[in-house]
């Protein structure tokens, strides 16, 4: 870990920010290389690399509406998800179009989380179905979970599909968080609730509750917390890359903070 986690919590640490950028920002994630993605009012997509360059851009914003999440996990490969059309962009390392996926012709007509799966494929949640089913890029499926409706009695509906470090986190806000394999079977449930920014982060998975960080590791199944500045803590969006925060405390503004 890159800073101490306290199981009882602790006084709020040294955030050093050392960057802040303006400019039309709606919305925004990062790589595991450090690159940002920049989210426009607009729609826009763009990418900044880790000097804060501009290095790529998606500007075909009329297609598919609203945009509803980004998965830049794979550096090499983005996925664009529009819930609104059912249907998955799959952009290049320099956000050019590599193909589209209609989720309709996999007849999967309600999904609320898409993610990028360790083997360059991709999971999807089924509303419908409630299973979360892993397709290739052309949309195949490849496999698919038991119905949550048969292993849970309050079976959820993750907003949240996190691969990462050999385990499928899958994330209800309402429910906690779900951890399975990469074959769809069921490790551990774990009651995190009302959770935000949920990552895939050192061993394990870290997120953010009301008052700082949330870290959360199978391997020893023990939660942990950090404090936040207020600053920090109620903004919009957090997202950790090695040793830096990247937040959002208003539309507009991405500010970048060094980890204590």
């Amino acid at each position: 870990m890159l800073f101490v986690f306290s199981a009882s919590g602790q006084k709020d640490s040294a955030f050093v920010l050392v960057r802040t950028i303006t400019g039309d920002i709606a919305d925004f994630t990062t790589d595991n290389l450090g690159n940002l993605f920049l989210i426009g009012e607009r729609q826009q997509v763009k990418k900044l690399d880790n000097n804060f360059d501009s290095v790529g851009l998606f500007n075909d914003v009329r297609r598919y509406g609203k945009l509803y999440s980004v998965d830049a996990s794979n550096p090499l490969k983005v996925l664009l998800y529009y819930r609104e059309f059912s249907t998955i962009v799959v952009l290049d390392r320099f956000l050019n179009t590599r193909n589209t996926i209609d989720l309709r012709q996999s007849d999967i007509f309600q999904c609320r989380a898409v993610s990028l799966s360790y083997d360059n494929n991709i999971w999807v949640f089924d509303d419908l179905e409630y299973k979360i089913k892993k397709l290739d890029e052309a949309g195949k499926p490849i496999l698919e979970t038991t119905d949550f409706r048969m292993l849970f009695d309050n079976p959820p509906r993750p907003n949240r599909i996190e691969d990462f470090n050999k385990y499928l986190y899958i994330y209800d806000s309402t429910k906690g968080l779900f951890i399975f394999d990469y074959f769809g079977a069921l490790k551990n449930q774990v009651a995190l609730k009302g959770l935000k920014d949920v990552q895939g982060f050192s061993k394990g998975i870290i997120a953010r509750d009301a008052t700082g960080l949330v870290y959360y590791e199978p391997a020893t199944i023990v939660t942990t917390h950090q404090n936040l500045p207020v600053r920090i803590a109620s903004a919009i969006k957090i997202r950790i890359v090695g040793n830096k925060l990247y937040s959002m405390p208003t539309t507009g503004i991405i500010e970048v903070y060094t980890l204590p």
